[in-house]
């Protein structure tokens, strides 16, 4: 031990623990022990601790408490240590220790440091509810009693499974919110007509409102395809212990604890019918990670274009304009920069870079075991939390505050050489080409040009031109 570290310990209230490498002093008001000592020690990587991540905490908790209402119910668990650990990881569950989760959550050890945090925590709760000091575990264990019938190696999956569902839920909530603000922006643009471009250039009329639209499809899609990726992660392997053959798992435990994690969860959880396979694969971590990354693909091509329509006000598209949130700049006056969508691009990109991680931390697992779980847990929960903010950001902060110059998109429609295409049915392709080229080298517009030729009548041109029409809403 260290000169520093002795005197520390020396002149602080502390308590003696044991491990297999030795004794360690810890401090004695803490609930953690000496292997969550050691591993906060040796990993600090990320400068983020367990508790920043509570849905983990909450899994652990129902983990620990269904795996004692489970060994209480086979008879390894007598009605005192059962009752005790129950209650204990329901104050755990509801928030009350949450700062004695100090671990880093990037950590070696397949999460090892992770479960006997969980351990220590819920065990040291459990002896001050019967009556004795944290520490004292010839009453109650970390590892006899409230790690009983487990592993790391099916608990702290088991875990990160449902704190990933837990998670799940504000996002897909957020997306929702996202998708709402976009269709009530389809809905108020429904008939304001604009260009539609492809390739950059002028294509066909469209409304301001189809495009809305189109983004809140995409949204639902992408918010439909979460949904049943996180079915794959309802499926654990909780009793499957060490690699997945069960040992030290009485008979009849792992069903009867996937049912109480299931009631006591509210998620409909089942047991993989392979234990061994389900111990060392996490391939519907990388599915959801795929899903998350097409997420954050998507929300980054609409926010691409939000800054492609909102460029200018003089010089760019302005075709929408986004609500000033901020000042844009430093010396230019008046400068507003579209920082909403740029702040979620950032986001994607960052996703982008977390799903590359769960590819790699997934292609890493070796035999009966992937080690790197942890680093999968960490980069799946932050894409999950960032693009929440993400979603909720665009939506309060920048879609629902847009708003356009319906007679300035008019005027560029009937300047447009786009136009054309419109009219291509009724005046023909020659006329339609003739009319296009006179209109591109003359800077006219394409109505101008049909009536100055007699092409059509103002009252046909009209009808031709209505938004119903130019927008094809007809159908």
């Amino acid at each position: 031990m260290p000169f520093k570290e002795k005197i520390m310990t020396t002149t602080m209230n502390t308590r003696l623990e044991h491990d297999l490498i030795g004794d360690r002093e810890v401090p004695a008001e803490a609930y953690w022990g000496v292997h969550t000592l050691r591993a906060a020690e040796n990993f600090r990587i990320t400068g983020q601790t367990l508790a920043d991540n509570p849905h983990l905490i909450v899994a652990f908790a129902r983990v620990k408490q269904a795996a004692a209402r489970t060994n209480h119910q086979l008879g390894l668990l007598n009605d005192t240590r059962a009752t005790a650990i129950d209650q204990a990881c329901e104050r755990v569950a509801n928030g009350e220790f949450n700062d004695q989760f100090i671990l880093d959550p990037v950590q070696g050890g397949a999460g090892t440091s992770t479960n006997m945090n969980a351990n220590e925590v819920i065990a040291n709760v459990a002896l001050e509810i019967l009556g004795h000091a944290k520490g004292d575990y010839q009453h109650l264990h970390p590892n006899d009693h409230v790690n009983l019938s487990q592993s790391t190696n099916d608990a702290y999956p088991t875990a990160v499974k449902i704190a990933t569902c837990f998670a799940a839920r504000p996002l897909l909530a957020a997306m929702g919110e996202l998708e709402d603000a976009c269709r009530r922006k389809a809905v108020e643009f429904r008939s304001v007509v604009k260009m539609g471009r492809t390739q950059l250039q002028d294509a066909v009329p469209m409304t301001v409102g189809q495009e809305f639209e189109g983004w809140a499809v995409t949204l639902r899609e992408d918010h439909d395809r979460l949904s049943e990726s996180l079915q794959l992660v309802t499926e654990i392997n909780l009793g499957a212990t060490a690699i997945g053959t069960g040992l030290n798992a009485p008979v009849g435990y792992t069903e009867a604890v996937c049912s109480h994690l299931a009631q006591l969860t509210g998620l409909p959880l089942s047991t993989s019918p392979n234990l061994v396979e389900a111990t060392s694969d996490v391939g519907s971590f990388v599915h959801l990670s795929g899903v998350l990354k097409r997420v954050a693909i998507k929300l980054s091509k609409i926010c691409n274009d939000l800054r492609l329509l909102s460029s200018g006000p003089r010089a760019g598209l302005n075709d929408i304009q986004l609500p000033a949130v901020q000042s844009g700049s430093s010396i230019m006056p008046g400068k507003v920069n579209p920082v909403i969508p740029e702040v979620v691009n950032q986001i994607a990109y960052q996703v982008v870079g977390y799903d590359a991680t769960v590819t790699m931390a997934a292609e890493g697992g070796q035999l009966q075991l992937n080690a790197f779980e942890p680093v999968i847990l960490h980069s799946i929960g932050l894409s999950m939390k960032h693009l929440t903010n993400g979603c909720t950001t665009l939506a309060q902060k920048c879609i629902s505050g847009i708003t356009v110059d319906e007679d300035a998109l008019r005027r560029q429609v009937e300047q447009s050489i786009g136009l054309v295409t419109a009219l291509n049915p009724v005046l023909g392709y020659a006329q339609s080409t003739m009319i296009a080229m006179e209109a591109l080298h003359s800077g006219r517009g394409v109505a101008e040009l049909v009536l100055e030729c007699k092409l059509l009548t103002a009252t046909e041109l009209a009808e031709l031109l209505r938004p119903e029409r130019l927008a094809n809403l007809q159908k």
